[in-house]
């Protein structure tokens, strides 16, 4: 799946070598659109066809017109919150409309399709600058889209609403659960009242030592109805589930519109900030730097990993993400450079091959977390990364070092069944490694 939905400084590969590379996605087109880490946004051969020759590129109206052309193609209905509701103050984004008659605040978040197919629109409508709200997501599946694919759970809706938040705003809500409810609510469609089931989530704030009790932010809710065969989901902050009413869009020119000045606006605040490489961060001591990135990355992993085994699904603890990381990354980096004397190039493929190691180390042992043996593993592994020193476990460094020179990028079975005996040999590296020490 191709996302515009960012990523990490250093290059991760967190799963295992022997796991053959996954088969092409849908083509999704979502909210995080346009953040300096994603990938190119240009689609010079899907977006810039047609553009007149000399026209300067203009990713976001290049942006613009390729969902234009997809919206276009849309065989089903489509539903967002109601016009005539956000003129009497339903959803007051703060519920008024714009001088072209749109609603205000509204603009197409999502969408994603498969094989030229369109699976589903997601719209949203509100003041989406606001952690108080209101605001609205609507997002319509294709009909037949239920018994074929496994729709997202109400929880993670608002877990992807928390992210917006947090992407978006800088606001951290803190992870879920919260103070959880199960409602039965009603909401219109259509002018018709329609039952649905909604999971309501309220954070609980934990309030400084010393610090009185304060209230939380506002709840976020989601929910899933049944629309005329089609399927439905609602998420919303700011306003209640009853005070939402739903209509078909008959233009989607609004939402275009609304989705491109949403960009343009986040990037704009984005180009204000100064980039983490051009900041002065607090001098490093030693390699500290380089032991607080492997224990941020180690402890995503495994965050990652307990989320899964409780089937949940997998996303980073927000504390872990954004700029705490790109600093501890770009200070390993800078430390990297000036005790190994490399170039910034050089430093950063260190830091990343020096964090893959122990990332995939703690997922394929159970002993590099909260051991005594596993600290001095991590020890080794940042001496070798940094001075090249003849570490005891220098034979596991060396299995690394080729295991990760060689990863595939591709390739047929045997090229995965050399990767997968390269693993073992480098994992009974470090077991002869521990056998030693006891």
């Amino acid at each position: 799946m191709m996302r515009e939905s960012g990523g990490r400084h250093q290059k991760r590969d967190a799963g295992s070598s022997g796991s053959a590379p996954a088969p092409d996605r849908p083509v999704r087109e979502d909210r995080f659109a346009g953040r300096p880490a994603d990938r190119s946004l240009d689609r010079s051969a899907e977006q810039g066809a047609g553009r007149p020759a000399g026209r300067p590129v203009d990713r976001f109206a290049d942006q613009e017109e390729f969902s234009r052309r997809t919206l276009a193609a849309a065989d089903f209905p489509v539903y967002g919150v109601a016009a005539g509701q956000a003129a009497a103050g339903g959803v007051p984004a703060g519920g008024t409309m714009t001088a072209d008659g749109a609603l205000a605040g509204e603009a197409l978040a999502a969408f994603e399709t498969s094989g030229g197919e369109l699976r589903w629109v997601e719209v949203q409508c509100g003041d989406w600058r606001s952690a108080a709200g209101p605001y609205v997501t609507v997002r319509t599946y294709r009909p037949g889209a239920e018994p074929g694919e496994r729709l997202p759970e109400l929880e993670d809706l608002v877990e992807d609403e928390r992210d917006r938040v947090y992407e978006q705003l800088g606001v951290d809500e803190g992870d879920g659960p919260g103070r959880v409810r199960a409602l039965r609510a009603w909401i219109t469609v259509d002018g018709e009242p329609c039952a649905v089931e909604v999971h309501e989530d309220r954070p609980v704030p934990v309030p400084e030592p010393g610090a009185p009790a304060a209230d939380g932010p506002e709840p976020v809710w989601a929910g899933r109805l049944r629309v005329g065969g089609l399927t439905v989901t609602v998420c919303a902050r700011g306003v209640a589930p009853g005070a939402v009413e739903l209509g078909a869009i008959g233009d989607f020119e609004g939402c275009l519109r609304g989705r491109t000045e949403l960009l343009r606006d986040l990037a704009a605040r984005r180009a204000r900030r100064v980039p983490v490489e051009e900041r002065e961060l607090p001098p490093a001591v030693g390699m500290e730097a380089h032991r607080a990135l492997i224990a941020q990355s180690v402890a995503e992993s495994a965050a990652i990993e307990a989320q899964v085994r409780v089937g949940r699904t997998p996303r980073l603890p927000r504390g872990l993400r954004g700029e705490v990381g790109a600093v501890r990354w770009e200070a390993a980096v800078r430390q990297q450079m000036r005790l190994a004397t490399e170039t910034r190039e050089e430093a950063a493929a260190a830091v990343t091959s020096m964090v893959n190691h122990l990332n995939r180390l703690s997922q394929q042992t159970h002993w590099l977390v909260g051991t005594a043996e596993g600290e001095a593993a991590v020890e080794e592994v940042v001496r070798y990364t940094v001075f090249a020193s003849q570490v005891a476990s220098l034979p596991a460094q060396r299995a690394w070092a080729q295991l990760w020179r060689e990863r595939p990028g591709g390739g047929g079975a045997g090229v995965w069944e050399e990767q997968r005996l390269a693993e073992q040999l480098w994992l009974s590296a470090w077991e002869q490694w521990r056998a030693a020490r006891r």
